[in-house]
């Protein structure tokens, strides 16, 4: 039955939802009168839309055992999907004297009693004034308002709590000043980490998160200091980037990149030294470039004729300066023409 839970609670970790109503399911016939396995069954359900299966499963829950927070909590929301909103004020009511203070259940019933109102057809500041004149609305609401809980404003938690990551691991840090461990009651689960902080003579402070990733729950710790409990939550993916300590589809959908343990363990760094540069490699290029490069028009023929001069051997040379000369620039001639005139060449008269 136990390995059954397990594999219920890892398909609903990986939202295999309709996997886990059936591993559930099969674990109750196991163990017919365990109460978390109906109080699960029902989140799951929740998740599949079933809202009427999830109330008849945290109905039996509360039978088993009328102190289940969760069962309480399950029934109020899926309730709330029918619209029942009375029977799921009533389910959170109990709920919240249960753990005092929990946010989830003081937002909820703030909920129900603006849908009750509007379903009345009375407006927020009507019910408002209802509630200062404490005039009996008998006919709205159909319960004994001796019996109702007052409306308690949601509070900030009561320790602060934040995070940061390694690529190996996550330090979540809980800060509660001069806390004794025997105050402190801590739990990890394979994406989960459960906190409960009970303080003799103040409301318990409880702090139960679904974790972005997976953690190794035996290579987890914890460590109570003087100002912060602080918690090493060994990573089940090292390397992988949590976008937030809690999870979330969005995030986990756009963050999941994982960066492999290896290049996250070895940072590079600027380096101080220059790089050595090829400075032969670059004239090369350049050079080819050039001899690449396609000219037009006086640019194209003055290439050419560099081409040939580069090339020539020096008589060719010495004809080409003197037929560009003696002509003003307007022949360029390769032959060197031999005359009377030239050096050395005239005639003796």
């Amino acid at each position: 039955m136990a390995d059954l839970e397990k594999k219920a609670k890892e398909a609903f970790i990986d939202d295999h939802f309709e996997l886990a109503v059936d591993l559930y399911t099969q674990a109750i016939a196991l163990d017919p009168t365990n109460p978390d396995l109906f109080a699960d069954r029902a989140q799951a359900n929740i998740k599949l839309n079933k809202f009427t299966e999830a109330v008849a499963d945290a109905s039996k829950a509360i039978e088993l055992d009328a102190s289940s927070a969760k069962a309480y909590l399950r029934k109020g929301i899926a309730c709330m999907k029918v619209g029942k909103y009375q029977n799921a004020k009533a389910a959170l009511e109990a709920g919240t004297s249960l753990v005092p203070g929990e946010s989830r259940f003081t937002n909820l019933i703030k909920e129900c009693d603006e849908l009750i109102a509007e379903e009345t057809g009375e407006s927020k500041n009507h019910a408002a004034d209802a509630q200062v004149n404490t005039v009996s609305r008998k006919d709205a609401v159909p319960e004994d308002i001796s019996t109702q809980a007052p409306l308690v404003i949601p509070s900030k938690p009561k320790y602060r709590h934040e995070f940061y990551q390694k690529p190996e691991e996550v330090v979540v840090s809980i800060f509660a000043k001069g806390i004794q461990a025997s105050w402190v009651n801590v739990g990890f689960g394979e994406q989960t980490l459960s906190v409960s902080v009970e303080v003799p003579g103040e409301d318990g402070y409880h702090f139960q998160p679904r974790l972005f990733g997976k953690i190794k729950p035996d290579e987890c710790k914890y460590n109570i200091l003087s100002t912060k409990v602080e918690f090493r939550l060994a990573k089940a993916e090292p390397g992988l980037h949590w976008a937030s300590l809690e999870y979330n589809k969005q995030t986990a959908v756009v963050q999941r990149i994982a960066v492999s343990s290896e290049i996250a363990q070895k940072p590079t760094y600027p380096s101080s030294k220059p790089k050595r540069v090829d400075w032969d490699k670059i004239e090369a290029q350049v050079k080819k470039e050039e001899k690449e490069e396609k000219l037009d028009g006086d640019a194209a023929l003055n290439s050419f004729f560099r081409g040939i001069y580069q090339d020539a051997d020096e008589d060719t040379r010495r004809a080409m300066k003197k037929s560009f000369v003696e002509s003003n620039g307007t022949v360029l001639s390769t032959k060197l023409e031999r005359s009377g005139h030239e050096e050395g060449g005239r005639k003796p008269s």
